[in-house]
């Protein structure tokens, strides 16, 4: 008779938000991790309160997951979203641009009611 072993893995699953992330903007991040050399690094994106319209758009890099942060990966970037952000940016594409005129990431958010002039903040 052998004596089994069984051990069950408990993995808490982390749910998902809808924000997508480009493959230009995911090869972007990919590049920028890579220059720093640095593979634990998240993007994420939020909404505070200010700017001219009442909320405004962070983006930048973090190594925390926060309790009741949702997460999604885009070849091998994962973006971050808190839990009261969430719902302004259901259905937002992140993008980069490289063009003569511009070149830097932009959100497209289908919840944006309104915008200001700096296009960085939104109602």
């Amino acid at each position: 008779m052998s004596d089994t072993i069984t051990t069950e893995a408990v993995t808490t699953a982390v749910p998902s938000h809808g924000v997508l992330l480009s493959d230009a903007a995911a090869g972007k991040v990919a590049s920028l991790l890579e220059q720093e050399g640095r593979d634990d690094l998240r993007l994420r994106l939020a909404v505070q309160p200010g700017g001219c319209s009442g909320l405004i758009y962070q983006l930048y890099f973090d190594e925390r997951l926060l309790d009741g942060d949702t997460t999604a990966e885009f070849d091998g970037v994962e973006v971050v979203v808190d839990k009261m952000s969430v719902p302004y940016l259901d259905g937002a594409t992140i993008d980069f641009e490289d063009t003569i005129q511009k070149q830097g990431f932009t959100i497209d958010n289908p919840n944006a009611q309104g915008s200001c002039a700096c296009g960085d903040s939104f109602h």
